[in-house]
């Protein structure tokens, strides 16, 4: 008993000094080393705003110059926000530097104004206006990591503002954490030693969410000076900063909520909870005076403000030619998430909540539990990263993959309670753009599906089992909470055939049968919802004719190539699903639909050069003789003999999944070559446009349609348009038929408007910013390298082209090399996340590696073999 006592005791002493020693290791942590994609020079700067968040958790942006803009905290959109008013109150780190022999300078850690900026008729044209700022700033970028680059000829340091969040495929909690890491490395370029403080100053700005009034407890409008908001110091765990709250602020409000603003440095902190009163801006004279003193701060704790300034400072000593890193937190949690709170719904929509918000308790908390496992995060975000930059892909590819992912951290993102994902198609200024997690809009996007397993098939789950009803017909917006789901009454064609190739992918990548099984009446019924009388394909013979609701937000009538290769591509995977469930009879009729709606299409709506539109009459389903006679009434909005940039959807989401050719592979291609020749225009100077304008003046860009043949006098509304998503689409499916010149081409066109200067690189927008549609440019890097995965047959499939490649199918991730030696294709295959099982290895028209045994390549594993011919 006495030996078993001292055993516990040791283990207990063991356990306790690991305890601590975790605990110190977490304390100090700080950035390592990251890597740059791209760089932005000091002319392409103004527009860059890189979101700084979690998934569904909403996020503040760190600028090209090192501001913080955006916040976008408290569940909406709030693009131009800053907590206050423009002017120098808004959100901001400064730096003081003091030597020996020198005098004390103190600046604000931003880059300079641009020219455009100056003029305001108040003198006040943007946040930070009246502040020293550093001379000169560039900006380096490989998502999620951002860098600012500060330097100062009349400055003894050089300053990088680094901003992150953890971004792991396969891991969306630890990809989700409501948290803004910014660390600033200072480095001393003098000759002596350097006594430097970086400060950060915010104030508490719970129950202002960026709309233009604020409430009380009440719901009624609060005139200034009667809400009060509270700061207080807390220290905890390695963690030391301000805790911001309200109790002013309802606690139903989604604007109600808790801030945090800390820093992990045990030494050197200082700070203050508030600040002297407001009148003519001498809170922020007050505060500058006590930085620029000697770099730290006194507490004045008495609150004199509604919404009380905090800063918070560390100071350390900085050697010659030495950097030291400055590392501060933000972090946040308001958990009244509404449901779609737009113009587009009725306004009075109830709570749902957040995700996120039943993971942590207040802001605090979130600092709390995540500061210990920051650096295993960080490696692990690392890691993604490296690999894919150090993959063969070309640069554009990795720019445009890498970057629109910060499309899932945007409030275009967010996950209710019960963990499903759900998604606006894009964000306004000020709210959501185009509720419902619109099917049509996420059809297109692979990235959700290949980085997070499970937040995909979260999204089957709504669209089959809340969003259908019982005769198929499925809501192709969900209404919330999901009680409400199918009381938007609309179904979409190409939405509703979409979300079965969805389906369809999300079974292979996991492998689970029980998936299926469970889901399987639904998506028979899905696909049943086509056949019924007067409906879509409602004479069953492969052609969609009925009335087609789609993403161009209008209504065609008659068979065209877009809703028809979704279908044809629906069958598809309907019939790989119906044998796997032994449904033999329905596996033979999508198998003969499928065969005959291709050849039909072939036949009918290819004109040997792309496929057209053949327009029915809306009551009869007759087909119109319009082309010979001019006095038939044409309905308004149709494609018609257009060219679209978009036909061969289906075709590429066919491709991706290994599901062959949905109709003639010369006609496809032909089709594609025809989409170049017709819809991309190298300048748009002379491009009318009677819509919304996304591409100007001299930028490239592929054109939604083209009317080689003749336009239509009321085409469908967005003809003349040119948006990234349906660029991607294009572009995509011209890698999968090896016109790959032609797709970078049009890849280099989408990301060099995309600059920095003209627009932001981590914002492409359609209809709203951050569009979910923007992420089908994930889909090139699938292209490119050839990946599929099917945990079904446990079969991976890559190209024989000889290179490194990123690849993942949403619950691992990892590297495929191949090589090329005495006419055989050697493969190294290294997970670098999560395990995949093998049975067979494919390599495109090179052979397969068939295993004598199941291999279970295990995280941090690697396999080796050769294919041979």
């Amino acid at each position: 008993m006495k030996s078993y006592f001292l055993s516990c005791r040791r283990i207990y002493w063991l356990s306790s000094c690991l305890f601590f020693i975790l605990q110190t290791c977490s304390a100090q942590w700080q950035p390592g080393t990251w890597p740059v994609l791209k760089h932005y020079d000091k002319d392409h700067l103004r527009n860059i705003a890189l979101p700084l968040g979690g998934i569904g958790t909403g996020t503040v942006s760190l600028g090209g110059r090192g501001e913080l803009r955006d916040w976008e905290i408290m569940n909406k959109p709030a693009k131009g926000f800053s907590t206050v008013t423009i002017g120098n109150n808004a959100p901001f780190f400064a730096i003081n530097v003091r030597s020996a022999t020198g005098k004390p300078m103190t600046k604000a850690l931003l880059g300079p104004l641009d020219p455009a900026e100056f003029q305001h008729y108040e003198g006040r044209p943007v946040n930070q206006h009246g502040f020293p700022r550093f001379t000169d700033a560039t900006f380096d970028a490989a998502y999620p990591f951002g860098q600012v680059n500060l330097s100062d000829k009349r400055m003894p340091v050089r300053v990088k503002v680094k901003g992150f969040n953890p971004f792991i495929p396969g891991d969306a909690d630890n990809s989700g954490i409501p948290m803004a890491i910014l660390a600033y490395d200072v480095t001393n370029t003098s000759q002596e030693p350097l006594t430097v403080s970086v400060c950060g100053s915010m104030r508490n700005f719970v129950g202002k969410d960026g709309s233009k009034s604020i409430k009380d407890w009440k719901g009624d409008y609060v005139p200034i000076g009667a809400r009060k908001n509270t700061n207080i110091y807390k220290r905890e765990a390695g963690v030391q900063g301000i805790f911001m709250y309200s109790d002013s602020v309802s606690r139903q409000d989604a604007a109600w909520g808790t801030i945090a603003l800390t820093t992990n440095s045990p030494t050197g902190v200082s700070y203050r909870t508030s600040s002297r009163s407001n009148d003519w801006e001498n809170a922020m004279l007050d505060f500058w005076d006590d930085f620029s003193a000697d770099g730290m701060l006194t507490d004045k704790p008495k609150l004199v403000d509604d919404d009380p300034l905090a800063s918070l400072a560390v100071q350390k000593t900085v050697a010659p030619g030495q950097t030291q890193t400055f590392t501060f937190f933000i972090t946040w949690n308001f958990p009244n998430r509404l449901a779609w709170t737009s113009f587009s719904t009725k306004p009075d929509q109830s709570a749902v909540g957040n995700y996120y918000s039943t993971q942590y308790a207040d802001a605090w908390d979130v600092i709390v539990k995540t500061l210990p496992r920051l650096p295993a995060l960080e490696q692990k975000t690392l890691q993604f990263v490296n690999a894919l930059l150090r993959s063969s892909y070309p640069e554009v590819i990795k720019e445009a993959a890498l970057f629109n992912l910060a499309t899932l951290r945007s409030q275009t993102v967010f996950r209710i309670p019960s963990g499903h994902l759900m998604g606006w198609e894009g964000v306004f200024d000020e709210f959501g753009s185009c509720f419902g997690s619109c099917t049509h809009v996420w059809n297109y996007e692979q990235a959700t599906a290949f980085l997070f397993a499970d937040l995909s098939q979260s999204m089957r789950d709504i669209e089959f089992n809340y969003a259908t009803n019982e005769t198929g017909k499925m809501s192709f917006r969900v209404m919330l909470p999901l009680a409400k789901a199918q009381e938007w009454k609309n179904a979409a064609a190409d939405g509703q055939m979409g979300t079965i190739l969805k389906f369809y992918r999300d079974w292979q990548l996991s492998g689970n049968q029980e998936f299926l099984k469970k889901n399987w009446p639904q998506v028979k019924k899905v696909l049943s919802y086509a056949w019924i009388k007067g409906g879509w394909d409602g004479n069953q013979d492969g052609v969609m004719e009925g009335r087609q609701h789609n993403t161009m937000d209008v209504d065609y009538y008659g068979p065209n190539p877009q809703m028809g290769f979704w279908y044809l591509g629906a069958l598809k995977a309907a019939h790989e699903m119906a044998l796997a469930m032994n449904d033999r009879e329905l596996a033979r009729k999508c198998e003969d639909l499928s065969r005959k709606g291709g050849a039909w299409m072939d036949q009918n709506l290819f004109n040997g050069e792309y496929y057209e539109h053949k327009i029915t009459d809306p009551t009869t389903f007759a087909f119109l003789n319009w082309e010979r006679d001019s006095t038939v009434n044409v309905p308004d909005y149709q494609l018609g003999k257009g060219c679209l940039v978009d036909q061969l959807v289906g075709q590429m989401m066919a491709h991706m999944l290994g599901l062959g050719y949905l109709a003639n592979r010369e006609h496809i291609q032909t089709t594609l070559r025809s989409i170049m020749k017709y819809n991309y225009l190298d300048s748009f100077s002379d491009h009318f446009n009677n819509m919304r304008s996304y591409v100007l003046g001299d930028e490239a860009g592929l054109l939604m349609a083209s009317w080689p043949k003749g336009r239509l006098k009321v085409p469908f509304p967005y003809f003349a348009e040119s948006m990234t998503g349906f660029e991607y689409c294009a572009a995509v499916g011209m890698i999968y038929e090896g016109q790959t010149e032609n797709a970078l081409t049009c890849l280099t066109a989408i990301r060099n408007r995309f600059d920095g200067q003209k627009r932001n690189p981590f914002n492409e927008p359609e209809c709203g910013y951050h569009y979910a549609r923007s992420m089908t440019s994930w889909n090139t890097l699938l292209a490119w390298s050839g990946f599929q995965y099917s945990g079904v047959t446990e079969t991976m499939t890559i190209t024989t082209k000889p290179g490194t490649y990123f690849w993942s199918n949403g619950s691992a991730w990892g590297t495929c090399t191949v090589s090329q030696a005495n006419g055989n294709t050697n493969v190294s295959l290294a997970v670098l996340s999560g395990n995949v099982n093998l049975r067979r290895f494919i390599v495109q028209d090179g052979g397969n590696h068939t295993f004598a045994s199941r291999q279970n390549v295990a995280e941090g594993k690697t396999l080796d073999f050769i294919v041979k011919k």
